[in-house]
This record gives C-alpha cells, structure tokens and sequence, in this order.
C-alpha cells in the first residue's frame, strides 16, 4: 500500500475560550468588593475608560481643556503681560514712597532687614492663577502639606504595643534583644507560637533566661499576652485579678472536663459545691481567651447585599439591583476619536485599538453581569416564595439545576452568580447560596422538607426544652416524625453539631447547674 499526500478542506465547530470570555466568567463570580478592586484597576490602565457620574455629582473638570484655553507663560502676550504688570507695580510704588516721605527699604538699624511686601520681585506678589508665567508655584494650595488623612493615628499592631512596653520594662541590652525575639514570636492571638528551648538555642543563651524573659513579657497589656496555651493565658489573667486561689488554679488544670460540662467531677477536684463552681465558671467566660485579637485586626467587613427584595403592594415580591455594588464605567468616545487623529506610529494604533476593545468588552460584560444577577435572584425569589411571606420554616428545597432550568442557564453559570452575593430581605441579609439545599423526604410520601427549614427546627425544639426533660437525639427524631419529616438519628447529631449545640448529657447538666444556681442567688 503505498501513502501519498493530499490536501483536504473540512468543516467543523469547536469552542473556543477566549481570554476575554475567561475573564467574563470570572466577573460572575467576583463579590462586588472584588469587582470593585478589578474595576479600578481597569481605569488606571486603560485611558478610554473614565468612571461613571453619579447623580447630583458636578461634571469632571477637563484641566487639559483648561491649560489649552488659557496659558499666559505661552501666549503671545505673554512678554507685554508681564511688562504691563511691572510698570503697573513701579508706579504704585513711587506713589506709595511719595505719600510716606521714605523709601519703602527704609528700615531701623536694630530691625534684621527684611523685604517688604512692595519691595519683592514681581513674581512674588503674582496671584495663583498667574504663578504660571514664573513657572513657581508658592501661594498654590496644592502644596500646605499632607492632606487630613496622612495626619491621622495609624492602627497600632500587637507587636508595636508589646515593643513600646518593652522598652519601658528592661534597660538591659541583652533582655531587650531576647524580648524582640519572643514578641516576634507572638501570634496574632497573643499566643507565644514558638518554643522557649528553641529561641534559646537560636540566641545562644541559657534557657532560663529566656523563661525570665518571657514572665516580664507575660505582665505586657493585653492581659494574657505571651501564654504558651490557654490554660496558662487564662491563668496570667486570673493572677491579674487576685482570683487564682487553689480552686481556681485545679479548674483550669482542667480544661477538658469544663468543655465537657463534667460539673459533678469539677466539683469533687476543686472541693467546692455548685454555686462555688457557678460563679468560678462564670469567671472563666469574662476572661478573655485571645488577648492579641484586639490589636492590628482587619475589621470586620459588613455583609452589603448585591439585590433587595421587598413587598409590593399587590403581593408580590419586587428584586433589584443595589446600585452601589454596581461600580459604573463609560467610554470615552470623544477622546478616543481625538487621540486616533494625532496616531501616527502603528504601535500608537495597536495600543488605542486593544484599548477600544478592551472598553467596549469591560462596559458589556459589567452590564451582563447585572442583568444575569438579576435574572438569578428574581427566580430564587419565586421559588422560594413562602419563606419570604412566612419564614425559615417554610424554606423549600432546592438546587442549581431548578434555577438553571427555569432560566435557560447552565449550572456552572448559576453557581458562578451565586457565589460571594447576598439578597438583603425584611428578614435579614442572606447569602444566595442559603436558599440552596438538600431534600429530606417527607413520612409516607409527603412534600419533601429543606435542610435548613430542619435544622431550624431542630434548634426551636432545643431552645423550648425544660430542664427536667432534655431531649435526646432520638428523641428529636420522634418529633420530627410526628411533623411528617422522615430523618435518621445520625442526620439530626450532625446537624445539632452543625448548629453548636452539646448533646444531651452535656445540656442537661449545664441547665442542672444554672437551675442550682438561680436559686442560691434568690436566697442571698
């Protein structure tokens, strides 16, 4: 068989993921705090881009406009300007000397000599919009100094805090080193996260000068600063407060068995009765278990919902956008067209082009995103209709493929859109992915039940138990089945840990001690 070459032409369609369309996709999945970022970006880098005005927002000033409009230094009367001014200001001078009988320069022999107003060169006395014919620019605003912001106190950090204490505690040289050593340490807790021996062996000096070191460090504010683990964060704290008397001190030698809720042998290795152990335990909760947290923390971000949904006055549920998650950008048409004129290089050219392109893209792709948001939340709402008349418990369950079938939509394009955005409700700000969950079917074949809608429901029956009847897991489950919902015992113990709630045992000792100590309290 013999191979020969030949040349054929076929058809065919393939999909092709542009860098363009990559970055599209990833624009769905940006939180507005993300997007705004990228936004911003964009407009430092592409010249045809400009920020969108807001409402009621003066129009941005042109200053090239300006400069072109009017520039004495490049006029052409310029020169005859300037000369005008000069003899203006000669002849104000001599009319000024007459009046006084002395020369403006006249000054007393004990005064340091100094210029006077009139006797400075004419560029001094210039107002600010004319400082530009002497290029100066003394008597312009733009230069008093750092603006209100650069003045203000910076957020000081744990290790600056610890530092500044430092200093103050020990003169010694050689402490003050093995002191920036062990507050490098520190974590952002306030824990100490490396150990004692291996900072000793670093520095080379002997380990219990370190240990001597580290007790100054430990009596640094924040209280607890510098502990080697909770037990001993808790009790420099305890020690602070003159409260780490032997009771105390057999509590928090164990610390396990008051996450346990063991009260019955907390007492016995503590030798105290139940309203002793109450009011030791209730110490423990004022204490604070992360002192470093207070210090060089980013602050916590509010969750800004991307849609609203409220009432209409048919029923009905309104959704829109929140503009101020929209960051909102145009193109520059007029500049394009003026800057493309002057072009003459091809790399000029290939610059505004992609620059163009990029624009047109960015403007697009910023009010699809919008439109696809919109069109997502909107179905949510409708199907989860009830929980916004009625509350959690009448959450439906649901799934990406509902939405995306309802919507003509692909599931990755719905779960993109979900992701990092919230719908602010009457109800409270809750995150789009909330309104999706598992199915738990119903007792002899009944609606199916939300996830969520259950574990709500587990938590009321909880917070609603009394002290002499603490349910059980099975227990719940019972329950449960007696509203039509079908779920094993293993489901309701991973949600209640889920949800932070001990099992049984622990509550029921928890309420034993509070209903102890409630009554001890009446009594005194």
């Amino acid at each position: 068989m013999a191979l020969s070459h030949r040349l054929e032409l076929r058809q065919g369609q393939s999909l092709v993921m542009t860098p363009q369309l990559l970055q599209a996709i990833k624009l769905l999945q940006f939180s507005h705090v993300e997007l705004v970022a990228y936004v911003e970006a964009e407009l430092e880098r592409n010249p045809l881009l400009e920020r969108a005005e807001a409402e009621g927002e003066a129009p941005a000033t042109d200053a090239a406009g300006e400069a072109e409009a009017f520039d004495p230094a490049t006029g052409p009367d310029a020169g005859d300007e300037r000369t005008w001014f000069s003899q203006e200001l000669e002849t104000s001078r001599d009319a000024i000397e007459s009046g006084l009988g002395t020369a403006l320069d006249n000054v007393f022999q004990d005064e340091a000599p100094h210029r006077t107003e009139a006797a400075r060169p004419a560029e001094d006395l210039l107002p600010v919009s004319s400082s530009l014919w002497s290029g100066a620019t003394a008597g312009s605003f733009d230069d008093e100094g750092p603006g209100f912001e650069a003045t203000l106190a910076a957020d000081v950090g744990l290790h600056d805090h610890l530092l500044a204490q430092l200093d103050i505690a020990t003169a010694d040289p050689v402490d003050r080193l093995i002191g920036r050593h062990l507050v490098d340490a520190v974590d952002e807790a306030g824990y100490l996260a490396e150990e004692v021996a291996a900072i000793a062996e670093r520095l080379g000096t002997p380990q219990t000068r370190v240990e001597a070191v580290l007790a100054l460090v430990q009596t640094f504010e924040p209280s607890g600063v510098g502990a080697r683990d909770l037990a001993e964060c808790l009790a420099i704290q305890l020690k602070e407060r003159d409260r780490f008397d032997p009771a105390m001190q057999a509590l928090v030698a164990n610390l396990p068995l008051v996450a346990r809720r063991d009260y019955a042998a907390l007492k016995r290795l503590c030798g105290v009765d139940d309203e002793d152990l109450a009011d030791m335990l209730a110490e423990l909760r004022r204490l604070d278990p992360k002192p470093g947290r207070a210090f060089g923390g980013t602050p916590p971000q509010p969750l800004v919902p991307d849609v609203y949904v409220r009432a209409a006055p048919d029923g009905s549920w309104l959704v829109e956008l929140n503009n101020e998650t929209l960051p909102r950008v145009l193109l520059n048409h007029a500049y394009y067209a003026r800057v493309a004129r002057d072009a003459r290089r091809d790399t000029d050219k290939t610059f505004l082009a992609d620059c163009l392109q990029n624009a047109n893209w960015l403007t697009r792709s910023l009010e699809q995103r919008a439109k696809t948001i919109l069109k997502v939340a909107s179905e949510i709402v409708r199907q989860q209709d009830a929980f916004f008349a009625q509350g959690v418990e009448y959450l439906r369950p649901l799934n990406l493929k509902t939405i995306a079938d309802a919507i003509g939509m692909h599931e990755s394009t719905v779960s993109r859109v979900t992701s990092n955005k919230s719908i602010g409700t009457a109800r409270g700000v809750f995150e789009m992915k909330y309104f999706f969950s598992a199915a738990i079917a119903g007792v002899t074949g009944a609606e199916a039940h939300s996830a969520e809608a259950v574990r709500h429901r587990i938590k009321q029956m909880i917070d609603a138990e009394p002290v002499n009847d603490v349910l059980s897991d099975d227990a719940i489950v019972q329950k449960l089945r007696d509203l039509g919902i079908d779920i094993a015992r293993r489901t309701v113990a991973k949600y209640r840990e889920s949800l932070r709630i001990p099992s049984s045992v622990e509550r029921r000792r928890e309420k034993q001690a509070a209903a102890v100590r409630s009554p001890a309290r009446d009594v005194g």
